[in-house]
């Protein structure tokens, strides 16, 4: 496709005067003047630099061929969005696939909206719009969130509103990150699922873990597959004692779903100790004074 066949951005008709108004050159001295915030200015892409902010550092090969060759043909329809640097130097906030799609397309100019933050408000608008992406695996997920948590100074509750996500949900992806590093590269490249991953965490034995995990990839197991083993071999190097009169109370599937349940909802381990007369404990373990506070908070709402 020639140069001249190129689609330009589609921005509409009398895009051209608005563009050529000094109002949408921004510079250190006007950056106060609200009328450019929200704007859209066809920029050149040599003076657009990448977030360094972005969490997101892998693309999928052919989705970006797929956008690379929809953009040549058709041009952007969504503009990315910058913020300004100084005069004729900008930085990306979000859009990232579309615009190293443009860069790959050959176009010299893409559509932006131009917007004004600071570093940490620029970093929690990367971090949330791409958390807000489908197709994010889940440890990229838990990054961000961890992100947003410590260099944005965010409770959990806080990001949840902010996201529209349950804190359960953020939790369980915030645990992944206990993970081996082997494990969350597994997730990463989508060799397990989230599924697998949660039932790995709750595993304290390490080498147990990875063995279950070994076997996982070995044997193409599903997640009941897995959650089933470790519900018959909680402990592997406990040998079954034949030729006892009293067998071990069994924790049926319907109570193990329970605990897992259970678990999730408190963010914390959950065990049913059985006793062979019928009676027991039901467990919930916490690890300091705010922890516990915390589970009697959720257990009252």
């Amino acid at each position: 496709m020639s140069s001249n066949s190129k689609k330009r951005p589609a921005l509409g008709k009398g895009l051209s005067a608005l563009l050529e108004s000094s109002q949408t050159d921004i510079t250190s001295d006007d950056l106060s003047d609200a009328s450019v915030l929200g704007s859209v200015a066809l920029l050149p892409i040599s003076a657009i630099e990448a977030n360094p902010f972005n969490p997101r550092t892998r693309f999928e090969e052919d989705a970006l061929q797929e956008l690379t060759d929809s953009i040549a043909t058709h041009g952007i329809i969504q503009p990315i969005t910058v913020r300004k640097l100084g005069r004729n130097k900008y930085q990306l906030i979000s859009g990232e696939r579309r615009f190293k799609a443009s860069q790959k397309a050959g176009l010299k100019e893409i559509p932006a909206y131009i917007r004004v933050a600071n570093d940490q408000t620029m970093l929690e608008m990367a971090l949330v719009e791409n958390i807000q992406r489908q197709d994010l695996n889940a440890i990229e997920v838990a990054l961000s969130y961890h992100r947003l948590i410590q260099e944005c100074n965010l409770t959990q509750e806080k990001l949840a509103q902010q996201i529209s996500k349950s804190r359960t949900s953020i939790t369980n992806h915030l645990r992944l990150l206990k993970l081996p590093a082997k494990i969350q590269l597994a997730v990463r490249e989508n060799e397990i699922s989230m599924g697998h991953a949660r039932a790995l965490v709750g595993i304290d034995d390490g080498d147990f873990q990875i063995s279950l995990f070994d076997r996982v990839i070995e044997e193409k197991l599903s997640v009941r597959d897995l959650e089933q083993l470790i519900r018959d071999d909680k402990n592997p190097a406990e040998e079954k004692q034949p030729n006892k009169k009293e067998e071990k109370p069994v924790v049926t599937e319907q109570q193990s779903d329970f605990t897992q349940e259970f678990s999730d909802k408190v963010a914390a381990k959950v065990q049913i100790k059985k006793q062979p007369t019928g009676n027991g404990k039901l467990i919930i373990n916490f690890n300091s004074e705010v922890d516990l506070n915390r589970i009697i908070e959720i257990l009252n709402d």
